[in-house]
């Protein structure tokens, strides 16, 4: 096949063409200098400044990343916390789903969870100088009291009623309307998002607070059956020695620890028997006499038999008369005592029971 003179110069412009076409493809083009709004002058130097170009890459979270970030500041369940920010007036806001959620939240957790039986719980300890509390919280079940939800928020009202200047027995509805936690905000508040948390009824039981009898005095407390990772247990005990010597002094601290845990786990109802209701004393009378009845023993062997039966009842339920479960040899509270130099000035026993 011959081409004319005319044909091979229309070839030969259509390749001339296409080479053209494929230069200018496959030529490395220079980028164009960026506009003033897209660069950002890193220095000047001899009237030179350089310049990067700046791209926005920042993007908004998605609502479950949202989702996901309120469940970690509140511990409320996802459902909830996705209503709360897809309400219009909150609008994905976090800190607004926060109030929404303390608005509208608790109050509905409240009001679900009010009413039903809460046997367990954990008893919180906070010693700072001469001021000790403790409380006890109830939850509903076991699970939720060894929490560290749960465990953070007893220890928090614990902290608060140290902190305070209140003493003895509290007015526990006052005191949780009025204390705050260590946030700033009103331990009432606290409760109502543990509630919203852990979805169950959750109770301040007891508030004891105490105070050293003297500048002589030392306050020590044990914990038992402590929840994982937390302060607070299932029982616990706080103290008071006074020191009644020198020697008293150094061994004060460690005996009223132990004398703590002996507390733990004797349970005293009273601190000594003077202390025991002259009701209580002459009912347990009572039932010795009655016990003897019949027995045709004369009046003074009645009366010391009542005596040594009276000591016995002591020891039972008084403190100072009880064998030191903790101490080697276990001998009478009252006397080890004052063999360290020490005296029992006061005790408070909290527990979880059932």
């Amino acid at each position: 096949m011959f081409l004319s003179r005319a044909g091979l110069r229309s070839c030969g412009a259509r390749i001339a063409t296409s080479n053209t076409r494929c230069a200018s493809v496959l030529a490395p083009t220079t980028p164009s200098a960026p506009t003033a709004a897209e660069a950002t002058p890193l220095h000047n130097n001899n009237n030179k400044i350089n310049y990067i170009q700046s791209f926005s890459t920042a993007a908004k979270p998605s609502t479950a990343q949202l989702v996901k970030q309120l469940r970690e500041m509140t511990g409320a369940p996802m459902m909830e916390c996705k209503k709360a920010l897809s309400t219009p007036e909150v609008d994905h806001d976090l800190e607004k789903a926060q109030e929404w959620l303390r608005k509208y939240g608790s109050a509905k957790a409240s009001s679900k969870v009010a009413g039903r039986e809460a046997l367990e719980g954990l008893v919180g300890v906070k010693i700072e100088g001469d001021r000790a509390s403790i409380i006890k919280v109830k939850s509903e079940t076991d699970f939720a009291s060894r929490s560290e939800t749960f465990s953070t928020f007893v220890q928090e009202i614990a902290d608060a009623a140290t902190a305070g200047d209140v003493n003895g027995d509290v007015d526990i509805g006052a005191f949780m309307a009025s204390a705050k936690d260590s946030k700033g905000q009103v331990l009432s508040e606290t409760l109502n998002d543990a509630i919203l948390a852990i979805r169950e009824n959750i109770q301040v039981d007891s508030m004891v607070i105490m105070k050293a009898s003297s500048d002589k005095s030392v306050l020590a407390g044990y914990v038992h059956g402590r929840a994982p990772n937390s302060s607070c247990g299932s029982a616990a005990a706080v103290v008071e020695l006074e020191v009644t010597s020198d020697a008293g002094s150094e061994k004060a601290e460690e005996a009223a620890k132990k004398l703590a845990m002996h507390v733990v786990a004797a349970k005293p109802t009273y601190l000594n028997p003077e202390s025991v209701p002259e009701d209580v004393v002459n009912k347990e009378k009572e039932i010795l006499l009655e016990k003897m009845t019949g027995t045709n023993k004369p009046p003074e062997i009645m009366e010391k038999i009542i005596a040594g039966q009276m000591r016995k009842f002591y020891e039972g339920i008084c403190l100072t008369e009880q064998s030191h479960m903790v101490e080697e040899g276990n001998p009478k509270v009252s006397k080890a005592m004052k063999s360290l130099g020490l005296e029992v000035k006061n005790y408070t026993l909290i527990g979880m029971s059932k």
